[in-house]
């Protein structure tokens, strides 16, 4: 079993993708690999600490397994050692349900997935912590194979990729960042359906770089994303907190795939379960959290753009949205969860929210809100990304900054649209753009053709459109013709033009007049004449 590097090891799980990629969408093989790759690491972290409860630490797989089922068969030993396993890991894989073990299955052609799916089920049924964690990965699928044999055939070439890894070796942010590695992948490859799991990582770099700014030292920070897709997004402020052990992530998600995506993944970085609260849930049907706490520190969002939604008329008296008077229309949900999210924060929180330009815009119901926002000073700041750096649409997109309780109602806006590098079809925002639109904000000052720091007032004269272009002037002005050097460059296109003809004409005199050819050599005279 090996330890290599972190490129290494992104290297061996993205080609383990390999076995499955011809067989199905990128956004349906998602689900086995980041479940079996999860198997693996809870197989292999039991392992090696059940050694260590044994006082024979040892990192060999093989000869843990070996320690692990001696013990297991121990009658007199084997119920007081199970129940210090479950208690220390929360989970218990049986000795012949391990990866490990598994694998020795499929190395001796006698492996089956009903096994595989036992050890599955035995996780989920061990603890409330992981019920109904694995409930995407069917491993009866025709996708994995048409008969029994190849799809036992399929799981096991997949287990076979892994099997030189042992993920217990690695810490929570080598392979974290190495599953956030594999997210992103996934996300490329899926296009479109990237859009219901990922942000990508340079965006989410920069919402959360803000929201926290000025409470990187705050301990029991609580971060909160009502659309938290894989949870990168959530799990991306433990990075700029230097109390991340503290943070407390609360998160919700419709998918239940993603949603159990975002509990693998909080795992893998070795969240305690107790600073995790994750929900599958209509974020804009029915209101959460309701329990304390309910407001938070920072809110991150990159909700769906432009989705639908009921929009009933019973949401008038729902306190996230009555004080408005109006509801997002049902064809555009883009304020519903700007709305939302901007409910549960703290009074001297920060939120972050991606959204389409749209929303600075449209008026109607939207215009309204904008409005009243405004009126509050809600509306802290407005950042104009580039197109073309998401990977479910190449639309142009925003990044709104709200806060409450503010001194002022000016709006900073930022213009960081050119602010790219390209990289094969899409645009990436390197550390040098994040950096400066970093520190812009910061500094809310205005820089020319970048950055303007608008008064209440001067939105008012613009009817509360907060549209990028009425507040930060890109245009650029063409340099002065230089007359003189033209008309010198004209003249000496013009005897270029003379002395070529009267070349082709000379070449067209030597040519052999026949009745096939004189229509064409006198056109060609009369051209060059």
């Amino acid at each position: 079993m090996t330890k290599g590097t972190a490129t290494e090891l992104y290297q061996a799980l993205w080609n383990s993708a390999d076995v499955l990629r011809s067989k199905m969408d990128a956004s349906e093989y998602k689900n086995y690999l980041l479940g079996l790759i999860f198997y693996k690491y809870l197989s292999d972290t039991m392992l090696v600490h059940s050694s260590e409860m044994l006082e024979e630490k040892t990192e060999n797989l093989d000869e843990a397994l070996d320690m692990y089922r001696e013990a297991y068969a121990d009658d007199e030993f084997s119920e007081e050692f199970q129940s210090a396993l479950v208690y220390e890991m929360s989970y218990r894989i049986k000795p012949e349900l391990t990866f490990s073990a598994l694998m020795e299955e499929i190395n001796n052609h006698t492996f089956q997935r009903e096994h595989l799916q036992q050890g599955l089920r035995d996780i989920e049924q061990s603890s409330n912590v992981f019920e109904d964690l694995f409930e995407d990965i069917d491993l009866n699928s025709k996708k994995l194979g048409a008969t029994p044999q190849k799809q036992n055939d399929t799981i096991s070439q997949v287990m076979r990729a892994l099997d030189n890894l042992n993920l217990a070796n690695y810490d929570g942010d080598a392979l974290g960042d190495a599953y956030e590695y594999l997210i992103g992948q996934f996300a490329e490859d899926s296009g479109k359906k990237a859009g219901e799991f990922y942000t990508p990582s340079q965006v989410s770099t920069l919402m959360t770089r803000i929201a926290l700014a000025n409470k990187e030292d705050k301990k029991g920070l609580t971060v909160y994303d009502p659309t938290m897709g894989s949870g990168s997004l959530l799990l991306n402020a433990s990075k700029y907190s230097n109390e991340a052990s503290t943070i407390r992530y609360f998160g919700q998600e419709l998918n239940t795939s993603t949603y159990n995506l975002a509990r693998m993944n909080m795992f893998l970085h070795n969240v305690d379960p107790e600073n995790q609260t994750l929900r599958n849930g209509d974020t804009l049907d029915a209101d959460w959290p309701q329990d304390e706490p309910t407001n938070f520190d920072a809110v991150l969002m990159n909700p769906p753009y432009s989705a639908k939604w009921s929009a009933s008329k019973g949401f008038l008296d729902d306190p996230r949205f009555a004080s408005y008077g109006v509801l997002p229309p049902k064809s555009k949900a883009d304020f519903a969860f700007l709305l939302h999210g901007y409910f549960h924060l703290k009074n001297d929180g920060k939120m972050a929210i991606v959204l389409p330009h749209g929303v600075l815009f449209r008026g109607a119901a939207e215009g309204k809100i904008r409005k009243a926002l405004l009126e509050q000073g809600a509306i802290d700041t407005v950042i104009g990304l580039p197109a073309n750096i998401f990977f479910n649409t190449s639309i142009p997109t925003t990044v709104v900054i709200l806060k409450k309780n503010r001194d002022s109602r000016d709006v900073l806006f930022i213009d960081a649209s050119n602010e790219f590098t390209k990289v094969k079809n899409q645009n990436k925002l390197e550390e040098k753009h994040l950096d400066k639109i970093y520190e812009t904000y910061l500094k809310r000052e205005d820089i020319e053709k970048y950055a303007h720091v608008a008064t209440y007032e001067e939105i008012e004269e613009n009817d509360f459109n907060l549209n990028i272009p009425r507040y930060v002037d890109t245009f650029e002005e063409a340099e002065p013709i230089d007359v003189v050097a033209l008309k010198d460059e004209m003249k000496q296109t013009d005897q270029e033009i003379e002395s070529v003809s009267k070349e082709l004409l000379a070449m067209v005199d030597d040519l052999e007049v026949t009745d096939d050819t004189k229509d064409i050599i006198d056109a060609l005279k009369e051209v060059l004449g």
